[in-house]
């Protein structure tokens, strides 16, 4: 079997729906352009007939190529164990509803070919989604940035290339907690980006709920920046300056004879001292929890089943 020049990876959860559109598009979409390529399809646990559809496609095509893990471990854990498992001299990221359009595939392989390790896709208009979608990914991005203090494209997904020398990097950094777009701007390279209009989905519904967008800010902030760690130092600073600012208020008030309260004076200085303490022991035990996951040292996916793979 020739080896693949480009590999296309793609999580998949519960998109029974969409999968028979994706291959329909994808496949035709890669023998036009002329490489030889193969897909890596990371079932995520699904709990549909996803199983049972990728089966049936790597039967009909041997260069379609799936791996099932055990139960859900997360879009970050498939997408790691595409890059693992793929061959190609260059992976594309795209997830299986479609709303990056392959179309441009084209147009990431000729960054590709000019040179560049990473091309990022860039959405600059993004169909369907709500505002307060759009709103909290942009906040989120601007966050991830200042925290980390790395270069992330705005308005970037996981929709890019990656050349065989990143995939190579990404997959040997030792840390269990996973975030690829913080992962790819710590690695370097050289990068650039394309921009694209991103379609609704084309079928099915989105499986990113607003607690799956909480967690990835976390999983995408917290272990990757010590400013937030840090931050539990300044609010003791900002309450120590508070509380201060209170008593010489409070102070004033009775040198000027103004009756107050005893509960005036000690409410507001225990209300602030008691909140600097929960918030500065809520961010310890967010970068704990990530040692300890860290320290347990568990896989970070499990396959079930591999298909048509071959030594």
């Amino acid at each position: 079997m020739t080896k693949p020049t480009i590999s296309i990876v793609t999580p998949i959860y519960n998109e029974q729906e969409c999968l028979p559109n994706f291959f329909k598009r994808v496949i035709p979409i890669m023998e036009n352009i002329g490489l030889p390529f193969e897909i890596i399809a990371v079932n995520d646990g699904s709990k549909d007939k996803t199983p049972q559809i990728l089966r049936e496609q790597c039967q009909k095509d041997s260069r379609v190529k799936a791996i099932n893990f055990s139960r859900n471990f997360g879009q970050q854990a498939a997408f790691l164990c595409g890059l693992k498992n793929c061959s190609g001299d260059c992976a594309i990221l795209i997830d299986a509803d479609l709303q990056d359009p392959p179309e441009l595939f084209s147009s990431l392989i000729e960054k590709w070919k000019e040179g560049y390790e990473v091309v990022h896709g860039v959405r600059k208009v993004r169909k369907g989604e709500s505002f307060f979608k759009k709103f909290t990914s942009s906040l989120f991005i601007k966050l991830l940035t200042k925290s980390s203090g790395l270069d992330i494209p705005p308005n970037s997904g996981e929709f890019k290339l990656y050349d065989r020398k990143v995939i190579d990097a990404i997959c040997g950094l030792p840390e269990r907690s996973r975030y690829l777009r913080v992962q790819v701007a710590w690695v370097g390279f050289r990068q650039t980006s394309i921009e694209f209009d991103r379609d609704e989905r084309t079928a099915g519904e989105t499986k990113f709920t607003l607690k799956k967008m909480l967690k990835t800010a976390e999983a995408g902030i917290v272990p990757y920046s010590p400013k937030v760690l840090k931050l539990s130092g300044k609010l003791g600073v900002v309450g120590c300056i508070l509380s201060l600012l209170t008593f010489a208020v409070f102070t004033i008030l009775a040198i000027l004879k103004t009756a107050l309260p005893l509960t005036a004076w000690l409410f507001p200085s225990i209300a602030l001292a008691t909140s600097i303490i929960l918030i500065s022991n809520g961010i310890t035990d967010l970068y704990v929890g990530y040692l300890y996951e860290d320290v347990k040292a568990r896989p970070i996916y499990i396959e079930s089943e591999k298909i048509n793979f071959w030594e």
